[in-house]
């Protein structure tokens, strides 16, 4: 393959989807045609991000300008070792949604399907967009452009609790972005001269003051609000009114996991993570990111409706990784870039499951669910193992990263993130693996649901991606290499 061909494959890949939507939109009236398009589209991508695994793993960057549009900012893409892990991660979680949607879409038979299909696919070409940007003002375009393109996806059932909770995603991600986020990324233009690459000393290490760069890493925190940090993090809860396939999109696939990206991409490619170390401005970000893990744990204890106690894990999650890049060391660095992949796959099971649960008896209240184990073994088992990982126990692959998270804790010196990072973990425990107890474990003569509603497992097309993403929950603890060895070309120097 000649270098003019790689430098263009991650255009590519940020076209594809776009391709998955012109196919959707023609076989409009063929389900089984546009779903089948979808997958085909789906395989290719997936297969064009694997392929520049060989040549990031090497040190190679494709690299391609597609617009010069600001003095010395292109629109321009590169891929490296973060970017590929987030793409692979997108592209791979792309197919098992994919698969999940038609069962879950068909089995309670939404409306406006093709409408569906075409902004999750819009969705996944933004997060590819995101993913490869290969300086700020690229990253910041998709960005936004994510944040348009879910909006009619958590809006779907059009009622007046979808439009409500629409109103709040728009306000808080585009007011943190455009209020905080913008007026950072124009003071980056102009103190780097225009100059805004990333790169691995950071664009703006230097350059600026120690105020200057507190303020401008705080506007960034917060303003990159996918991210769920708290006070900016009420838009995630209030995204639950979408159908659970977007849940999984905003909690796995994409939304969220770009507001974490995009935190360290400024982390380690805006400020440079050995200038920040210099400045000691890693650990105020730290602990507002101890701060939010505590707090939505806690607030996840309370929760009843399912998809909200998950929606409040997740917060608590994204926090674990910008606690890790705060860190500034490179295990805490590895830790928080191997805990996207982690998580993904171990809250989309979770998701997935709570998603099969409402197609099989239309319940979403765990105090609703006591032994829908008896019923539903497959779904909770599964269930079970995506627990493990969010947790971080083994044999899951959530361990591997918490694991690092914890090393990079004792290795910038900061003991008292161990102490958030286990009660963190103790409070996992506490709100995900009871439910899996009531579930299995009924008291004889003890009433439930379920005894004579003939409750059984959900359609194929839901319970097999379940499966597939708890099986990889296992694989990525015993197969890690490829993660990891992407996650350390990030603190490579």
């Amino acid at each position: 393959m000649s270098d003019l061909n790689e430098s263009w494959i991650p255009f590519v890949i940020c076209l594809m989807p776009l391709v998955a939507v012109f196919s959707t939109l023609v076989l409009r009236h063929e389900p089984f045609l546009r779903e089948s398009s979808t997958f085909l589209v789906g395989f290719i991508t997936l297969g064009l991000v694997i392929s520049l695994y060989p040549l990031v793993s090497r040190g190679v960057q494709p690299h391609c300008v597609l617009v010069n549009t600001f003095p010395k900012i292109p629109i321009a893409l590169k891929v490296d070792g973060l970017g590929l892990l987030f793409a692979l991660v997108a592209s791979s979680l792309w197919i098992i949604s994919t698969l999940y949607s038609i069962g879950y879409m068909r089995g309670l038979k939404e409306h406006s399907q093709t409408r569906f299909f075409v902004f999750f696919a819009i969705s996944l070409s933004a997060t590819f967009g995101v993913a490869f940007s290969a300086n700020l003002i690229t990253m910041y375009l998709f960005y936004e452009m994510l944040s348009l393109a879910t909006y009619p996806l958590v809006t779907h059932h059009q009622d007046k609790e979808a439009r409500t909770g629409g109103r709040t995603y728009l306000t808080y991600l585009l007011g943190t972005s455009v209020g905080f986020a913008l007026p950072a990324i124009i003071f980056c233009y102009i103190k780097s001269g225009g100059a805004m690459d990333f790169s691995p000393s950071g664009f703006l290490a230097g350059k600026i003051t120690h105020v200057e760069a507190l303020v401008v890493l705080l506007l960034f925190t917060f303003g990159f609000a996918k991210s769920g940090l708290m006070p900016f993090h009420s838009w995630l809860p209030g995204a639950m009114v979408a159908p659970t396939p977007v849940s999984a999109l905003l909690h796995a696939v994409a939304v969220v996991k770009v507001g974490v990206f995009s935190i360290i991409r400024v982390f380690t490619g805006t400020f440079g993570t050995e200038f920040l170390k210099a400045e000691n401005l890693g650990i105020i970000i730290s602990w507002v990111a101890a701060f939010t893990i505590i707090t939505s744990s806690l607030i996840a204890l309370t929760q009843d409706n399912l998809k909200r106690r998950l929606a409040f894990s997740t917060i608590g999650q994204l926090a674990y990784i910008v606690l890790g890049v705060s860190l500034l060391s490179n295990r805490g660095v590895e830790g928080s870039i191997l805990h996207i992949a982690m998580h993904a796959v171990g809250k989309i099971t979770l998701f997935m499951c709570a998603g099969a649960i409402f197609v099989a008896t239309g319940k979403k209240y765990l105090s609703q669910m006591t032994g829908i184990g008896r019923r539903m073994p497959i779904t909770m088992a599964a269930f079970f193992i995506g627990a493990l990982s969010v947790i971080g126990l083994p044999p899951t692959g959530g361990a591997i990263s918490k694991w690092n998270l914890i090393v990079g804790c004792f290795d910038s010196g900061q003991f008292l993130l161990v102490l958030v990072l286990v009660a963190s973990s103790l409070l996992n425990i506490a709100y995900l693996l009871p439910p899996i107890w009531k579930a299995f474990y009924v008291p004889e003569g003890t009433p439930t649901d379920f005894d004579t509603d003939g409750v059984r497992e959900a359609p194929w097309t839901c319970v097999l991606p379940l499966c597939l993403t708890a099986l990889a929950c296992i694989v990525l603890f015993v197969w890690p290499d490829t993660l990891i060895t992407l996650a350390q070309l990030m603190t490579v120097k």
